[in-house]
C-alpha cells in the first residue's frame, strides 16, 4: 500500500538516524577504552588482564540494572529515560578521564556499565511500538550500522587523541574520554525535546496514519497479551531464557574482536594514528553485512540460515586469521570475521517480538540482551589472559571462533523452538 510505504518511510526518517547517531555515541564512549589502554596501562601501571578486568566491569554493572532501566522506560518514556541514560553516561565517560589509580578506574566503569544500562534493548522495545514485525529486521541492521561506523569513527578518532598527548596538560588517553563524553551529555537534552515516546505523541504523523499503525500493530500483537502487562513473567519465559543463553556468544565475538583489534593491529608496527585508519576497513564491511543480510531476511520464511551462516563464516574466518601468519592476511580474514559476528544479529533480534510485547517485551529483551552483553565481560578478561599466557597477540581469536560456533549451533534450536510456540493458543499458556 502506498499509504504503508509513506508512513514507514516518514517514520524511518524522522527515527532512525537520531537513534543511530545516539548508538554511534554510546558505542564509542563504550569502546574508547580500547584505545586508552594503549597508554593508560602504563600510565596507571597496570598489567594487561588487570586493565582488561577494570574495561569489563562495565558489562557487570549493566547486567544489574539492564532490566529495571527497561521497565522504568516503559514508565516514564522513551524521551525523558534516554535523556537521563545520555547525560548520565556522558558524565561518567568525563569523569574517566581524571582517573588516579585502578580502584577508581574499576568504580568509574561499572557506573557506565550502571548508567547505559537499558539503552539498547530500549532502543529495541521502541521499534516494536513504531514498526510492524516485517520491517523490526532492517530497522535493527540500519540502526546497529552505526555501532560499525562508531567503531570506524571511533578507531582513527581514538588514534588522533592519543596523540593530543600533552596539549593543555592532558595525557593522550585523557582526550580519549573527555572528547567522547561531551557528545553524550549534549545528546541527552536534545532527546529530551526531540523524541516522541509513542506513536499516538508523534506530532509528525496525521490522525489517520496514527490509526493505521495502531491497527496494523494490535492486529499484529493479537494472542500476546499474555506477555504484555507483567515484565517480571518474561524474565523466566522458557523461550527467553534460551535466547539469553544464545545471545552471549555474540556480543562475546563481538567485543572480543573490537576490544583487541587495535592491539593486534599495533603489532604490525604501525603508529597510532595508521593503527586508527588501519580499523575502519572491517566496520565498512560490517556496516555493507548490517544493511543486506537484514532486508533480505525480512523478505525470507525462514530466519535463521541469515543468522546461522554469517555466523559460521565468522567462525570460520577467525581461526584463519590465527593460523595464518602473513599480517595483510591476517588483517583479511578478522575483516570478514567482523561482518560475520554482526550481521545475523538484527535477524536475531527480530525473533522476540513474535511472542512478546508490552512489558513483557522490555522485560523479555533487556534479559536476552544483559545475559548477552555478560559475553563481553567474558571476552575482555578471557582474552588479554591467553594473550598473557601465550604471548600472542591473535591466539585468543581461537576462543573467539569456538564461543561464535556454539552461538550458531543455538540459534539452530531456538529457530525450531519459536515457530512452535507462536501460534495464538501457545501464546496464551
Amino acid at each position: 500500500m502506498v499509504v504503508e510505504k509513506e508512513l514507514i518511510s516518514k517514520i524511518t526518517w524522522r527515527l532512525m538516524p537520531f537513534l543511530g547517531l545516539l548508538y554511534l555515541i554510546a558505542y564509542i564512549d563504550r569502546q574508547n577504552v580500547s584505545f586508552a589502554k594503549l597508554e593508560m596501562v602504563d600510565a596507571l601501571g597496570m598489567s594487561e588482564y588487570a586493565y582488561g578486568l577494570g574495561a569489563s566491569l562495565f558489562f557487570i554493572g549493566y547486567f544489574i540494572f539492564e532490566v529495571p532501566s527497561n521497565l522504568l522506560l516503559d514508565r516514564f518514556g522513551a524521551s525523558k529515560w534516554f535523556a537521563r541514560i545520555l547525560v548520565s553516561w556522558g558524565l561518567v565517560t568525563i569523569a574517566l578521564a581524571y582517573t588516579q589509580n585502578a580502584t577508581m578506574f574499576y568504580i568509574l566503569r561499572f557506573l557506565l556499565g550502571a548508567c547505559e544500562a537499558g539503552f539498547f534493548p530500549g532502543v529495541l522495545y521502541l521499534l516494536t511500538l513504531w514498526f510492524p514485525s516485517s520491517y523490526r529486521g532492517r530497522m535493527v541492521g540500519l540502526f546497529m550500522i552505526f555501532s560499525a561506523l562508531a567503531n570506524a569513527v571511533g578507531a582513527p578518532l581514538g588514534g588522533v587523541l592519543l596523540d593530543l598527548d600533552g596539549i593543555y596538560g592532558y595525557a593522550g588517553w585523557q582526550w580519549v574520554f573527555l572528547a567522547t563524553g561531551i557528545p553524550a551529555v549534549i545528546a541527552g537534552f536534545v532527546t529530551l525535546f526531540y523524541l516522541s515516546d509513542r506513536p499516538e505523541d508523534a506530532k509528525f504523523l496525521s490522525l489517520k496514519e496514527k490509526e493505521w499503525l495502531k491497527s496494523r500493530l494490535a492486529s499484529e500483537n493479537s494472542g500476546m497479551e499474555a506477555t504484555a502487562g507483567d515484565g517480571f513473567k518474561a524474565l523466566i519465559n522458557p523461550r527467553v531464557l534460551l535466547m539469553s543463553a544464545c545471545y552471549v556468544g555474540f556480543p562475546l565475538a563481538a567485543y572480543g574482536l573490537s576490544y583487541w583489534l587495535p592491539t593486534i593491529v599495533k603489532g604490525f608496527g604501525v603508529s597510532n594514528t595508521i593503527n586508527g585508519f588501519l580499523n575502519i576497513i572491517p566496520w565498512i564491511i560490517v556496516a555493507i553485512a548490517l544493511y543486506v543480510v537484514p532486508a533480505r531476511a525480512d523478505k525470507a520464511p525462514a530466519k535463521t540460515p541469515y543468522i546461522v551462516f554469517p555466523a559460521a563464516i565468522g567462525a570460520i574466518c577467525l581461526v584463519l586469521s590465527a593460523v595464518i601468519p602473513n599480517h595483510v592476511l591476517q588483517f583479511a580474514f578478522l575483516s570478514i570475521a567482523a561482518a560475520g559476528i554482526f550481521a545475523g544479529q538484527p535477524v536475531f533480534w527480530s525473533l522476540p517480538s513474535r511472542f512478546l510485547k508490552g512489558a513483557g517485551a522490555a522485560a523479555g529483551l533487556a534479559a536476552i540482551n544483559s545475559v548477552g552483553n555478560l559475553g563481553g565481560f567474558v571476552a575482555q578478561n578471557v582474552v588479554p589472559w591467553i594473550k598473557d599466557t601465550t604471548g600472542s597477540t591473535i591466539a585468543p581469536m581461537f576462543f573467539l571462533a569456538a564461543c561464535l560456533a556454539i552461538a550458531g549451533v543455538l540459534v539452530l534450536v531456538v529457530g525450531r523452538m519459536i515457530p512452535r510456540t507462536t501460534d495464538a493458543t501457545a501464546t496464551t499458556r
